[in-house]
């Protein structure tokens, strides 16, 4: 081909790109890392779905005072008449399952189970959000510290983590919890265990996010960027908190969405072993226990909390499923 022709083809070539200017901008438009996660989880149906239900039991926490005056009773209202006196169990089938109570009733004294399963959410996911919150707060505090930095301090934060997961939870908070006023900062009643629970809860919660922050920070502090910014002067605040920590949101949200449902569990158990919420605060876990009681004559009164920790826990896991996948840098595009 001769010059000639050469120039008459690259001028064709640049006419072409003129004629469509946004053609050539688009095509090479780059997509941000939440971008890409986002794209990915539309199309995972079943992360869809887990987000929906957590979203609707997030406005059910929230709107319970709301819901239980259209649709129940107060949740701690005695209703002697819809209990059996001979037996102690609901009158009628299925628990006491009528038009006026959506759920039947407890056995013995016939609060409403509708309205303590609504409120019993609200101390579930406050709990939990809360702890979760705390965790990863001070796991990400010490983790990237202790990747960072290195040394004598690595060590020593490593060493605190390793005691921490060998600590025996579930014995520390029944014994705190018998041990605790019934008046605290300004707290009364089940304001205190609930307080407590997210306290202890996120307390031994935070040295799995530690680990992972750590193992993140440790692969990270050596790159280009890192370097680029050390040689600049740029300080080691201003690295932890402008090049290292954007960095680590990803690992960081993930492990916190499958956090929430472990800590939903761990007050549930605390509950049922009575070092939870003090009675009558409705709570699920106070409820299976309560349940274990009046399961031959009333089964139905432990299915409902059950299946409530069941579907809240599974919507939890699937979400954080597909927040997993999707923040996956080696996942498919």
């Amino acid at each position: 081909m001769t010059a000639p022709q050469q120039e008459t083809r690259a001028a064709e070539q640049a006419d072409a790109v003129d004629a469509v200017p946004g053609a050539a901008a688009k095509a090479i438009e780059g997509r941000s890392l939440w971008q890409i996660a986002w794209s990915r989880l539309k199309k995972d149906k079943l992360a869809l779905a887990g987000a929906c239900v957590v979203v609707f039991l997030i406005l059910v926490a929230l709107l319970a005072p709301v819901i239980v005056s259209l649709l129940g009773h107060p949740p701690d209202e005695f209703h002697e008449d819809q209990i059996d006196p001979l037996f102690g169990t609901p009158i009628g089938s299925w628990g006491g399952i009528n038009s006026e109570f959506l759920l039947g009733v407890e056995p013995v004294n016939g609060r409403d189970v509708f309205s303590r399963i609504v409120y019993g959410a609200q101390i579930s996911l406050l709990v939990a959000f809360l702890a979760a919150v705390f965790a990863v707060f001070l796991g990400t505090v010490l983790g990237i510290v202790a990747g960072y930095f290195g040394g004598w301090i690595d060590a020593a934060l490593s060493r605190v983590m390793d005691v921490m997961l060998a600590f025996p939870q579930l014995l520390f908070t029944i014994a705190l919890v018998s041990v605790l006023p019934n008046e605290l900062l300004g707290l009364t009643g089940s304001g205190v265990r609930i307080a407590a629970l997210v306290v202890v809860i996120g307390f031994f919660g935070w040295p799995y996010v530690g680990r992972i922050v750590r193992g993140q920070t440790l692969s990270l502090r050596n790159r280009e960027y890192v370097e680029a910014a050390q040689s600049l002067g740029a300080g080691r605040l201003y690295i932890l908190r402008r090049e290292l920590l954007p960095n680590l949101i990803a690992p960081i949200t993930v492990y916190a969405t499958l956090m929430i449902p472990t800590n939903i569990l761990t007050e549930a158990a605390l509950s049922f072993l009575g070092a939870g919420v003090k009675p009558p605060t409705a709570s699920w876990g106070q409820m299976l226990s309560k349940a274990v009681t009046t399961y031959e004559s009333d089964p139905l009164f432990m299915v409902i909390p059950g299946l409530a920790i069941f579907i809240t826990v599974l919507a939890f896991n699937l979400f954080g499923d597909g927040v997993r996948d999707a923040l996956d840098p080696k996942g498919s595009r």
